[in-house]
């Protein structure tokens, strides 16, 4: 009897935060479709607990890489983790790609779609160097400071790690700094984490109320096709990557661990503002500090394998849409191109989405009028891409920590805890 309420406690205390989370979306979703008017009036709950999460963001990517890249003396671990990084990102989203490509050619997005053509013009495209300065630079300092400019800001806070480095590294006076302040942002994480089931529901109680009756209709059909590639490409790819990444052991703590982050980026359709959650869940599993301090902000900008998927299949709903066959080598390669570029490159850039579907539209030869037929599916696909998108971060940390520590590194993760629980 004592058994089973020690493990109907760790269940409970294991789950906690999902369960309520998805207890608080549950609420509000049902308070959207009884009460419309209702759902609505709650919507500045919703908007404080997201710009709570947006605020703290800045402040943790830049502290928690700068300080992570200030410690490590080792400069030859920061270029392996930084290219596990990119590898496993590149990986990843050519898997992806590759998975939507047959699904789509199974099941068309656009079949039976009798969509009105609006008007619409498109805005000026940057060029590709424009584009390439935009997304990793910013002309001033103080633009740092915004989450639009998330890639900016994180090569600037490995740069100025190195510099910390360089000078002395977490034993320096900023070294210091920049240690304490990871503390106190992390405590600050845990008090908004903790209004998290409240403002989740009442941005979902908002969401449901205002746009419920218009996720239904002649888009139906591509969330038909989506939603379900998203469930099988978790269903399917995850627990391969995490078997990758540490074995069966690495399959379980993952099971235990995903759930929260992807909650809470289907609920806010914000990798970075799932952040936190998932730097709570890498530290649960196990990953190196180091490790997911680079690559959860690094992932929140440039790992986007939900968003490849939804690249892809907004791609093919537009051939379907103006009557031209979705076949070919050459059109799959430039759909995989153009989705792991808008996922790798054009997220970090402001609008970077809306730029995205405008590089689909103009490289494939649209009309002008297929924009807001894309926008209008990325409106609908976001909460399923944000979520794969942000839990596929927890995985990709994972799988860097083993290319970096090695196949055991799960077994040095245990040691190192008993050790901190012994001291």
């Amino acid at each position: 009897m004592a058994n089973q309420t020690v493990r109907k406690k760790s269940f409970w205390e294991q789950y906690k935060l999902p369960i309520l989370l998805l207890g608080g979306i549950a609420v509000g979703s049902i308070i959207g479709v009884v009460s419309p008017s209702l759902g609505q009036t709650l919507k500045p709950l919703g908007e404080i607990f997201l710009n709570l999460l947006f605020t703290i963001v800045v402040p943790l990517v830049f502290v928690s890489i700068a300080s992570a890249v200030g410690s490590m003396l080792n400069m030859k671990r920061l270029g392996k983790i930084l290219g596990s990084t990119i590898l496993v990102f590149l990986v990843t989203g050519a898997i992806a790609g590759v998975c939507v490509l047959c699904w789509v050619n199974l099941f068309s997005p656009s079949a039976g779609t009798n969509i009105q053509m609006g008007q619409a013009e498109m805005g000026e495209m940057q060029s590709a160097s424009e584009m390439l300065v935009n997304s990793l630079t910013v002309s001033d300092f103080p633009e740092l400071l915004s989450r639009q400019n998330m890639l900016p800001l994180i090569i600037f806070a490995i740069l100025f790690g190195f510099c910390v480095s360089a000078c002395g590294g977490d034993e320096s006076p900023v070294g210091k700094l920049l240690g304490n302040l990871n503390q106190v942002i992390m405590k600050f994480v845990d008090l908004i984490m903790k209004i998290a089931p409240i403002g989740l529901g009442a941005y979902f109680a908002n969401l449901i109320g205002e746009f419920g009756p218009e996720l239904l209709g002649d888009y139906g059909r591509s969330m038909v096709v989506y939603y379900p590639l998203c469930l099988l490409y978790v269903m399917i790819f995850f627990p391969l990557y995490a078997l990758f990444a540490g074995g069966k052991t690495g399959v379980k703590k993952m099971l235990k661990n995903i759930f929260a982050p992807a909650v809470t980026a289907f609920a806010t359709q914000s990798s970075v503002a799932t952040l936190p959650v998932n730097k709570e869940a890498c530290d649960n599993i196990g990953v190196p500090k180091d490790v997911s301090d680079l690559v959860l902000p690094l992932g929140a900008t440039a790992h986007m394998d939900g968003s490849v998927l939804s690249s892809i299949v907004k791609i093919a709903f537009l051939f379907g849409v103006f009557g031209m066959p979705f076949t070919g080598v050459d059109t799959y390669a430039m759909a995989i191109v153009v989705a792991v570029m808008s996922a790798f490159v054009l997220s970090g850039a402001p609008g970077g989405g809306l730029v995205g579907e405008m590089l689909i539209v103009s490289l494939f030869g649209f009309p002008a009028e297929a924009f807001p037929l894309i926008a209008t599916l990325g409106f609908l696909f976001d909460p399923a891409a944000t979520c794969l998108n942000a839990s596929g971060d927890t995985l990709a940390s994972m799988m860097v920590a083993r290319l970096v520590e090695g196949k055991d590194w799960l077994k040095g993760a245990a040691a190192r805890k008993a050790e901190g629980e012994q001291a």
